[in-house]
């Protein structure tokens, strides 16, 4: 494990000189990295084209295959998203608060990069170009352990972005990408908390809780997406087969796609069967309970799909008597990600956003929206579920920590 060793070494050497970059240099660099990305499409597709032939010939998902093929629009996409990055404001050396107690000092809480931040992730190449630009516009180095799947282009956008990194005399350690991808490698790059600080998983719930049991680092989850939409007894049935339909749909291999439907038993017999319509022509298996499918003809769902994050398409469909009711089982099945409503009743809506436990909860739009760059953050590093430090997109500000300066005029404790 030597050369995990000296991958640790050298982003911890790149992150002391990060952390005292200047805001223009780092938006200079982030422009420049995206122009580079654009440049080198054609390479960075022909790295892509190997992973995808490698995954097809393995028998991968057909929504695990979506998340792993870049098109020349995808690599544009990750271009604009570090360009974006580099509009936003830089979080670091913000002062968060002030005051001034008793003593007469002045305190102050300032933001300060996190450090070193290490991500294991699987097939999903953009995560590499993302994580590189949050994590460099908030003066943190990163390591990165992407899945075998992806290694290719993984490979190839870390050349560019460190081919781009050393024509602006900054140092190239700022990202790392580990080749190794065995087990082994991964949880010897677990325990490596002498250099990372802080480890983030990106992937499906199994490769999640392998890093929350084995990781030494502090761990920040971003968890599944078992998301529902609830169809309100007050919804405007048009808009919600719309909405439902785009949730489902749209990307069926992706966090935030819906995943669980759950449907007033007031507006059943009116809505499912058109909306079983609309959803046929993306070809959508139907699981419903004993009431759905005295509605619509749909196949039987059993306990383990309330609580399934599919990726692909299927939907399981629950019936309920109340919002109560539906929050009910949101919260008993969810997984913490996006849940929404279609209604337009106010007060239903109110207390579906108060009563639901999620890091994201909508009235009357898809669930497709939980997403840094739709949220005006530039791009994510994850979408936290979990209740600390982050939640949510995890943005600019959720990549840094603070600390505190203390200005004196010659104070001494009695």
């Amino acid at each position: 494990m030597e050369l995990l060793e000296q991958i640790g070494q050298g982003a911890k050497e790149a992150e002391s000189l990060l952390r005292i970059l200047s805001e223009e240099k780092k938006n200079m660099v982030l422009n420049r990295a995206a122009d580079a990305l654009v440049k080198h499409t054609d390479r960075i597709l022909a790295a892509n084209e190997k992973d995808m032939a490698r995954g097809k010939e393995k028998g991968m998902k057909a929504g695990l295959l979506d998340r792993l093929l870049l098109t020349p629009e995808r690599i544009e996409g990750m271009a604009e998203g570090l360009r974006q990055i580099a509009d936003l404001p830089d979080p670091i050396g913000q002062v968060i608060k002030e005051h001034t107690p008793p003593s007469g000092l002045l305190i102050r809480q300032v933001r300060v990069p996190l450090g070193v931040i290490g991500i294991i992730y699987e097939a999903r190449p953009n995560v590499t170009a993302d994580a590189f630009g949050l994590c460099f516009k908030t003066g943190n180095a990163v390591v990165l352990r992407g899945g075998s799947d992806a290694l290719y282009s993984n490979r190839a956008i870390v050349e560019v972005l460190r081919e781009t990194l050393a024509a602006c005399e900054c140092p190239v350690t700022a990202v790392s990408l580990l080749s190794d991808t065995s087990r082994e490698t991964a949880a010897a790059f677990m325990k490596l908390n002498r250099y990372i600080d802080v480890l983030i998983p990106r992937g499906s719930a199994g490769l999640i809780a392998t890093v929350v049991q084995n990781s030494t680092i502090p761990v920040i989850e971003t968890g599944s997406g078992n998301c529902h939409i609830y169809v309100d007894e007050a919804a405007d049935l048009n808009m919600a087969a719309e909405i439902v339909f785009n949730a489902k749909t749209q990307r069926i291999g992706v966090c935030n796609a819906c995943e669980s439907l759950v449907v007033h038993e007031k507006v059943k017999d009116a809505f499912l069967p058109v909306l079983a319509k609309r959803l046929s022509e993306k070809q959508v298996e139907l699981r419903g309970d004993e009431r759905a499918r005295a509605s619509c003809p749909m196949k039987e769902a059993c306990e383990a799909d309330w609580g399934t994050e599919y990726l692909g398409y299927i939907l399981s469909v629950k019936v309920v008597d109340s919002v109560s009711e539906a929050v009910s089982h949101i919260n008993r099945y969810n997984t913490g990600h996006s849940e929404a409503i279609i209604t337009e009743d106010k007060a239903h809506a109110e207390q579906f956003l108060r009563e639901v436990d999620a890091a994201a909860v909508y009235v009357n739009a898809s669930t497709r929206f939980t997403d840094g760059f739709e949220f005006g953050f530039g791009a994510e590093i994850g979408i936290s579920t979990q209740k600390l430090h982050a939640r949510g997109p995890m943005g600019l500000e959720a990549l840094t920590s603070y600390k505190y300066e203390i200005y004196g005029t010659g104070q001494v404790r009695g």
